[in-house]
Order: C-alpha cells, then sequence, then structure tokens
C-alpha cells in the first residue's frame, strides 16, 4: 500500500498533538489538546486515561476539520513508562492512569533491590529497578486495587502503557499490542529475547497474562472502529515511545550524536551498536525493531527538566514560563545562585528518590531574575550529567546534542545549554519531531530533513564553566541528604 498521508498522534503528558504528514514531510495541519496531572499524595503523580483518550478523539477531530486532505493511514508515539490498567469486558480504567513521574512504589522498589533482584532487571532489561517504570507500578495495582487480582484470574484484566491503551480504543478493542520500544520501558521486557519475561513478572508481582503483545515498531497494529473523526479502517502503521520516535525524526541512524527532548522531564538518547548495559547510571534500551533489525540505545532520564521552570514561574508569581524566561535574562548571571530541581526525586544518571528541591547560595543580594535565571541554568545542568555520562560509558567524546520538544524553541535556553555543555547544540524549528519520526516510520522511507536547525556553539570559558559544574554538582549533594 502506498501512503500519501499519515495522521501522526503525538501523546505527551501536558498535552496531545497531531500532525498530518505528507510523504515528502510536509506538515499540512496541526492540532493540540491540553492535559492535567493531579498529584494526590506526596510523590504520586496521575491522570485520567479517559482524559487521555478523549485528547486523542480531539485533536483527530480538529485535524479532519482544518482539511479535507485524506488519511491513509495513522501512527503513534506517546508519553512512556505511564501505566493504563482497564477491564477488557467494559474498556474501563480500573483506577488513574499512574504517571511516569509517580514514585509511589519506591518501597516496593527498595525491598526488590534489598533481596538482590536489581542484576536480574538490569541483565534482560538494561533498567535498574526504579519506580519511574511501569513492572512495580503494576505490583503496586494489583496489591491495591481491589478489582485487578478478579479480573486477573477471570481473564479480564488488560494493563499496558499509553500506546496500548490508545490502540485498544481506537480498534475498539480488536487489537491489544504494543511495540518494541515502549516494551522496552516497562522493566519486563527482556530486550534481547524481545518478549516480556515470566521471571520479572513474578517478581514484580504480575500476571504476564495481562500484558500487550509485543511488535515491531512498523508492525500493522489493526485498523480504527468508530469512535474517531475518522472514518473507519484505516490502518495504524506504527507505534514508538516519544523519546525513540524524536531520535528516529532528527535522522539518526548510526552512534555519535546524542538527542534530548526537552518537555515535562527530559530523555537524553544515543544509539549504540548492540546491546550494553550502562555502569554509568543510564539505561540501555531498545531503540526500534523495524523491517530490517533491532536497534539499541542508552538513554538518560530526567524526571523535571522544562518542569521547573513552570514550577518557579508559579512560585514567583509570573504567569508562565516564557515571563520567567524574560526575567532571567534581565540579569548577566545567578549570583551564586543554584536550583536543584529535584521535585519529584532526582533521575539518571543519580538514581535519587528521596532527593528534594534545594535553593543554594541565596543572599541578601538575591532577586527574583537571579532565581529565575539559576532554573534556565539548571535544565542545563541536569542535560549535561547525563551527557557526560554517555561519554564515559561510550568510552569517547560524543559530537554534538540536537534538542526537540516544546521548551528547546527557547533560544536563550539553548544557547545556555551549549555553554554549559561545552558542545553544539542543534536546535530543530519542529517541535513535533517526535510525531515526525513514527511518520517516517509508517511510511517506510525518509521523508525529507526534520525542518530548519538553528546551531547553537558555546562562548563561555573554559574556567567559567568549570566553576559553574563545581557549584551545581556541591548544590546537588546538599538535595540527597
Amino acid at each position: 500500500m502506498t501512503l500519501r498521508h499519515v495522521l501522526a498522534i503525538d501523546q505527551g503528558t501536558t498535552n496531545t498533538k497531531a500532525l498530518l504528514v505528507s510523504a515528502e514531510g510536509a506538515i499540512i495541519a496541526r492540532a493540540s489538546a491540553p492535559l492535567s496531572t493531579t498529584y494526590p499524595h506526596p510523590g504520586w503523580a496521575e491522570q485520567s486515561a479517559d482524559d487521555i483518550w478523549a485528547s486523542v478523539q480531539a485533536v483527530i477531530g480538529q485535524i479532519v476539520d482544518q482539511t479535507n486532505t485524506s488519511v491513509d493511514a495513522l501512527a503513534i508515539t506517546n508519553q512512556r513508562e505511564t501505566l493504563v490498567v482497564w477491564d477488557a469486558r467494559t474498556s474501563r480504567p480500573i483506577c488513574p492512569a499512574i504517571l511516569w513521574q509517580c514514585r509511589r512504589s519506591a518501597d516496593a522498589c527498595d525491598a526488590l533491590v534489598a533481596a538482590g533482584h536489581n542484576a536480574t532487571f538490569v541483565q534482560a532489561t538494561g533498567l535498574d529497578i526504579n519506580p519511574l517504570f511501569p513492572a512495580t507500578k503494576l505490583g503496586w495495582v494489583m496489591a491495591n486495587v481491589p478489582q485487578a487480582r478478579d479480573l486477573a484470574a477471570a481473564g479480564h484484566l488488560r494493563a499496558g502503557t499509553v500506546d496500548a491503551w490508545l490502540l485498544w480504543n481506537l480498534t475498539k478493542g480488536a487489537a491489544f499490542a504494543t511495540d518494541h520500544s515502549n516494551a522496552s520501558r516497562t522493566q519486563l521486557f527482556d530486550t534481547g529475547r524481545l518478549e516480556f519475561s515470566a521471571v520479572l513478572c513474578a517478581l514484580a508481582g504480575v500476571d504476564p497474562a495481562c500484558l500487550p503483545e509485543p511488535r515491531p515498531s512498523d508492525s500493522d497494529f489493526g485498523v480504527t472502529a468508530e469512535g474517531t473523526a475518522l472514518p473507519p479502517g484505516i490502518p495504524i502503521m506504527a507505534m514508538m515511545g516519544d523519546s525513540h520516535a524524536a531520535l528516529y525524526g532528527h535522522g539518526i541512524r548510526a552512534p555519535g550524536t546524542v538527542k534530548a527532548t526537552y518537555g515535562t522531564g527530559s530523555s537524553l538518547m544515543s544509539l549504540v551498536p548492540e546491546r550494553v548495559t550502562s555502569t554509568h547510571g543510564l539505561s540501555g534500551t531498545v531503540a526500534w525493531t523495524d523491517r530490517t533489525c533491532t536497534a539499541y540505545a542508552l538513554e538518560g532520564n530526567i524526571t523535571v527538566s522544562a518542569q521547573a521552570a513552570a514550577f518557579m514561574a508559579g512560585l514567583l508569581g509570573l504567569a508562565d514560563a516564557a515571563h520567567l524566561s524574560d526575567l532571567a535574562q534581565t540579569v548577566p548571571d545567578s549570583n551564586g545562585v543554584v536550583f536543584v530541581p529535584a521535585l519529584a526525586g532526582l533521575g539518571a544518571p543519580h538514581w535519587v528518590d528521596h532527593a528534594t528541591g534545594t535553593i543554594t547560595g541565596m543572599t541578601h543580594a538575591t532577586r527574583p531574575a537571579h532565581l529565575a535565571r539559576a532554573t534556565f541554568e539548571a535544565i542545563a545542568h541536569q542535560i549535561a550529567d547525563v551527557f557526560e555520562a554517555m561519554d564515559q560509558d561510550i568510552g569517547q567524546p560524543l559530537s554534538e546534542l540536537r534538542a526537540d520538544g516544546g521548551a528547546s524553541v527557547n533560544g536563550f535556553l539553548m544557547q545556555l545549554q551549549a555553554d554549559i555543555l561545552g558542545r553544539p547544540v542543534l536546535q530543530s524549528s519542529v517541535q513535533e519531531i517526535g510525531a515526525l519520526g513514527v511518520a517516517e516510520m509508517a511510511f517506510g522511507h525518509p521523508i525529507g530533513p526534520p525542518g530548519q536547525t538553528t546551531l547553537f556553539v558555546p562562548t563561555m570559558t573554559v574556567s567559567a564553566r568549570a566553576i559553574k559544574r563545581t557549584l551545581w554538582k556541591q548544590a546537588l549533594s546538599r538535595s540527597t541528604r
């Protein structure tokens, strides 16, 4: 089948977006719908799974309303590690979607580590035990949601990442599957065998029968049913986790370059020649599987990245992160202030769940603008921490950083990033690079360059960079006490 137009759904944490993309890579139409997150207890983070599905229906409707162009296929990229659990008979969630940021299973993770099981998980999945991943989230559901065990015993329980939930709804339950990239982030998936592990499921307290079928990222996943503005029968031709799709969308097909997505959190990813295990706080993962091979990558996940700017804007009484950026640029530096945005613990490469947000270096001379600038520097420092860990794992310097995601449009932040990293940063003009990536996976052929790029080169002196990095590391140590 020759595809002329693919509708790419980009389901993220703060919003769901959609692009209608031509076979040449032209963006014909765009749509967006917001989502909200609730924090019912300290360390918990949830979304309504029904709202996630409704947001997808909304952006599909917006695309259909904007253009008469036919849609030949759908492609899905999604926030990863968020868990949805539902009743197969009703297609109703049995609890809120447990967000990737949620730390409710931290005690279960500590118990697994204390029992000596971490090496088993790392060997099979490339991932150190951590509440970020759905394995212990689903174990928590099995232990704490009354319906879960009864549904599992009757064969009616379904659990999966957001891609599996959307596929189920798009096909009205005819398809229950996930792709290898999303499966590799569950901490239940053996990335060498490319199958869910019964051993890992047993350790996490999970019934493997409730998990979706893992398939290559460019599979024929099913066809649309009624329930959206699209007609039934449109094939769903690709699914990828958002970071994997962004890597693909940047056109990265060989090791040597790192991509960073600046969203609520951040993901840095770099291809590696073969399946690896990190020794510097990163994760080994499946990048994607296509018709030719399975590609592997190293990844580092930052729990709170661009979200830090929205948080600080709220504390300072500003309307949004854009106003915080304007304020930050009214001063030449942070005047010694360092903000560590460990608002939900620290992710890669540190992995300290009990870390808390910390501001150091304040004096009588500190002004709101210094706090604002320290926030943007914190985003850049966290990216630099992961980048440096990748350098160490790979054993040679990586050449550059390619940036995407909502916050990457901020030229001030991108220049800070180049300065603190000491490497060139290429900023894409297309925020929805993941949507382009998964569309390209669906097309099965290159669709052209992902828009224009702007190059930011380091201007900070080596000594000034060293001082800033030292102050950052000192503040990190305080946040983890």
